[in-house]
């Protein structure tokens, strides 16, 4: 065991913040019995307190002991995709107060995949509810020095576990009712889902979750999501002084423009980094390239779509 995973542990067991890598991104941990903690996490991101948060655990056995039902479709599901970027939403259990499940009926559950994570949560030895380490809204963080660059003193202790391996949030399952319904995508697709299971669409009665908000992920310069046959006229048009993210050659019109990769998972992985970087531009606008409206890009499309929301 480290040192630092040491520390953490301790400092978790007392109260405390600390910011830790997943494949996904990095999560701001707090013990997720003790109120007082999970009230300073809620301050620290300006997070609503109806807002649930997921709960992270070293092996599937600890995270359905916070479920009171198990159905076997999370055992089927957690038993092929954990650990790994896939989020559970059960019954919650007796041990799943109020505060980590904005008032519902319902806990979401994770085990991560990220070594040190695993070894985090292994010396912890319980539940640590861990939203992205950013302030609330913003762009998920996918390194140590985002997380720093974001919450400074406010949190006591940042593991560095290198850049994250995913780089958007994991995909979430909610179990908690009739049938298994996909409520926000990520890397484990529908596709993936629907070869396991049978799904069914989201409705009005389906629990509040992370990402849910119709706009989240969000750069502080207005951004704008475009189609590639009218980038070209957007930039042309444009009295603003505009920073481009597009899968195209830079356009020598635009004083910041970032080229993106032509592959969805290799875009997920540069997507926050590159939202952040293009935020520093100094610029009045950012253009966004949409990319196609296929299966494999529904979890960027997603994230995209709400970075952009009504900007």
């Amino acid at each position: 065991m480290s040192p630092e995973v040491r520390r953490a542990a301790e400092i978790l067991r007392a109260g405390g913040l600390v910011a830790f890598p997943t494949e996904t991104v990095y999560g701001l941990g707090a013990d997720a019995t003790n109120p007082d903690a999970m009230a300073r996490l809620y301050r620290v991101k300006g997070r609503p307190a109806d807002h649930p948060v997921i709960v992270h655990f070293a092996s599937p056995d600890d995270a359905f002991s916070f479920a009171r039902e198990v159905p076997a479709a999370a055992r089927t599901l957690a038993k092929r995709f954990w650990p790994g970027p896939l989020t559970l939403i059960l019954k919650r259990s007796a041990k799943a107060a109020d505060f980590i499940t904005g008032g519902q009926d319902s806990i979401g559950l994770r085990v991560p995949s990220h070594p040190v994570a695993h070894e985090l949560l292994a010396v912890f030895g319980g539940g640590v509810a861990a939203p992205s380490a950013n302030r609330f809204g913003r762009v998920s963080p996918t390194t140590a020095a985002h997380v720093h660059e974001d919450l400074g003193e406010d949190v006591d202790l940042v593991l560095d576990g290198g850049p994250s391996k995913v780089g958007i949030e994991s995909t979430i399952v909610d179990l908690s009712g009739d049938g298994a319904v996909l409520l926000r995508p990520g890397m484990i697709s529908k596709t993936e889902l629907e070869g396991i299971l049978e799904m069914k669409e989201e409705s009005e009665s389906s629990p509040r979750h992370p990402g849910g908000l119709e706009r989240h992920y969000a750069p502080r310069t207005p951004a704008r999501l475009v189609p590639t046959h009218v980038l070209d006229q957007e930039i042309h048009k444009s009295k603003n002084r505009v920073a481009v993210l597009a899968f195209s050659r830079p356009d020598e019109r635009v004083a910041t423009w970032l080229r993106m990769p032509r592959e969805a998972e290799g875009y997920a992985r540069r997507l926050y980094a590159a939202l952040r970087e293009l935020d520093r531009a100094g610029c009045e606008l950012l253009l966004v390239e949409a990319p196609p409206e296929t299966p494999q890009w529904s979890a960027v499309n997603d994230r995209l779509r709400r970075a952009c929301g009504k900007a």
